[in-house]
């Protein structure tokens, strides 16, 4: 009996689906999730797909494609959209809305751990003991801001080590951008004075603090401190600098994300402004995968649902579009930041010449964008037509080591695409075999090809994903080659094109040889698109590899025998070497010394003593 698809598959679930919301997931035949929807009443959702016409091209096919479906019932609607966005997050179905950027923003974190705290740039949890402002669209945002309260509120930017081991101002205090509490140079209560009114700054009182430093440098030329008054009088004019650099101070809308859509042939663009404290803390471009001819509402919501997943809302956010559900939304996004959110689509106003300035920046991005794809593409055509490739590749993978006779070997790998590089999947390789022969290229590149399709393999064995590459690009020649295509053959990987790239005779740019297995080495015409082309993507590989080595290179210079012990962190090492001096005569201290040491217990001097007298 043939098995039923389509339409008359959706038809036969109808009979006992429930009207109750949830979430319902449509299958293939090889069981890979098309679609996750959510619905306030299943039944009437699902019932549109039984419909035999009157669908979208995108939804036509998609109905098509379905064998099996899956339904899971929720006591709200609110669960459910919230089941929804975590199943899409999951899963990645092939017809949803998906936001592909998963970074997080930075944040400035004013630490409060220590009696003159630290002002520096942060990522990631806020588990650290102070006061968090953001967040910004960019490390580039974050740093110059860092930059402007230095040179406004001299505020130390050095790690508490650092702090406790100055004995003299450093460079920041001599160009007067910090006030050297190191060593003494400013008081624990003036200090603290600055710090509020640099914290009074982030949150948007600027006039404020102006009008203060004004005042105050008048009672000082008054009182005839002048050289208090000529410090006053640089910092006004280093905020008034700040405050004319601003490129948006929204006075109406103190704390706001601006969220901007523009969709053109079937690409969307979101652009999205971050305003605190009425400034402008810098805006970010995200380009969702979409999965048809979506409607810019549907394109909205499931972005605000997935951009938030991980972040905190603010209390206000302004829309080009209103979401499919603008009170669900905000209910949603209210419950996950404890407190009412406000989602609006202003018409009018200033809140409106905010979400028009970032509709703008969103269209001008998506041009961009499409233009930079279509010499993209021109570029990828060309590759499979030079190197004889069934079809252009769409992700192309490009390796590369890096060792200073041997040490420190790292791998490393560059993706490429229709949309230029893919540096959220560039990777790194620790080289870990202990039988490589030092500066062994051959057992490098085998170690890390053998990691990389051994994951593939386990995580994705049937390539459903994007994770799979359409051609592999090697640094070196034929013997690389012929030992790449060994290393797939044992793992059985025997359709990825291999594309060896070697210097020429004289070893000059342009003169490159390409070789491929069981064919002639050839080469390129000099002025071809596609030998530039190759010769970055070879390049970026170089860059990412070396940048790997040096960065590992470095941190082995740096390394400290003391890390390696449990049970000694920062403050205990920090003890240590303030006793001893060096991390050498901790190692040759006795035990009785050891435990002379503040904040070492009898226990933990047995511990480092055993470490280092162990191995003697």
């Amino acid at each position: 009996m043939t098995q039923k698809t389509g339409h008359a598959l959706i038809q036969d679930y109808l009979r006992t689906l429930e009207r109750s919301p949830g979430v319902y997931r449509m299958l293939d035949a090889q069981g890979a999730v098309l679609y996750v929807g959510k619905a306030r009443d299943l039944r009437a959702r699902v019932s549109n797909y039984a419909r035999p016409s009157g669908h979208s091209a995108r939804i036509a096919r998609m109905i098509r494609e379905t064998c099996s479906m899956m339904f899971l019932t929720t006591r709200t609607e609110t669960e459910a959209l919230l089941l929804e966005q975590n199943l899409i997050k999951q899963l990645k179905p092939r017809y949803n809305v998906l936001l592909r950027d998963d970074k997080s923003f930075p944040n400035i974190l004013v630490a409060k751990s220590h009696a003159f705290p630290q002002i520096k740039k942060h990522r990631g949890a806020k588990s650290e003991k102070g006061d968090y402002y953001g967040p910004f669209a960019s490390a580039g945002a974050v740093n110059r801001t860092l930059n402007q309260l230095q040179r406004v509120f001299l505020l130390r930017n050095c790690t508490d080590s650092v702090f406790e081991s100055r004995t003299r101002p450093c460079l920041l205090f001599q160009i007067k951008r910090c006030s050297a509490p190191c060593v003494g140079r400013i008081s624990e209560e003036d200090y603290a004075g600055l710090v509020s009114d640099a914290e009074r700054f982030l949150q948007g009182k600027s006039t404020d603090i102006q009008a203060t430093l004004a005042r105050e440098m008048t009672e000082a030329a008054e009182a005839m401190e002048y050289e208090r008054a000529a410090a006053l009088r640089d910092r006004i004019k280093a905020l008034t600098a700040v405050q004319s650099v601003q490129a948006i101070n929204p006075r109406g809308v103190p704390e706001a994300d601006i969220v901007a859509l523009h969709m053109e042939s079937g690409q969307a663009c979101v652009q999205v402004f971050f305003i605190r404290g009425n400034q402008s803390w810098g805006n970010r471009d995200f380009y969702p995968r979409l999965g048809g001819a979506e409607a810019p509402d549907e394109v909205m919501q499931a972005f605000l649902m997935q951009f938030y997943d991980d972040k905190p809302p603010p209390r206000m956010i302004l829309l080009s579009h209103p979401p499919e559900d603008p009170e669900l939304t905000a209910e949603v996004l209210g419950q996950r930041a404890g407190r009412r959110v406000e989602v609006l689509a202003p018409q009018r106003g200033e809140k409106f010449e905010l979400v028009t300035n970032a509709l703008r920046n969103a269209r001008e991005s998506l041009a961009r964008r499409m233009s930079e794809s279509a010499a993209q593409q021109k570029l990828l055509t060309g590759i499979a037509e030079a190197f004889d490739l069934p079809a252009a590749p769409r992700r192309i993978e490009v390796y590369d080591n890096s060792h200073i006779q041997g040490s420190n070997a790292v791998g490393g790998m560059v993706v490429a695409g229709p949309e230029g590089y893919v540096k959220s999947q560039y990777r790194k390789f620790n080289i870990k075999g202990t039988e490589i022969t030092p500066g062994d290229d051959f057992g490098m590149m085998k170690e890390v090809l053998t990691r990389r399709f051994q994951r593939l393999l386990k995580e994705d064995p049937d390539r459903q994903t994007e994770a799979w590459p359409d051609l592999l690009l090697i640094d070196g020649g034929a013997g690389q080659v012929s030992a790449v295509e060994s290393i797939l053959t044992e793992l059985g990987v025997n359709d990825v094109p291999i594309i060896g790239v070697a210097k020429g005779v004289d070893r000059d740019h342009g003169k490159e040889e390409f070789h491929r297995p069981g064919r002639r080495p050839f080469a390129l015409r000099m002025n071809d698109p596609v030998l530039y082309f190759v010769q970055r993507l070879r390049d970026e590989a170089h860059r990412w590899a070396i940048g790997t080595h040096r960065a590992r290179r470095a941190k082995s210079v740096m390394a400290n025998p003391l890390d390696e012990i449990a049970g000694v962190g920062a403050a205990r090492k920090r003890a240590l070497l303030a006793h001893f001096g060096s991390a050498k005569a901790v190692s040759r201290a006795g035990l009785p010394d050891l435990q002379a040491v503040e904040g070492i217990s009898a226990a933990l001097a047995q511990k480092v003593y055993d470490h280092f007298h162990a191995k003697g």
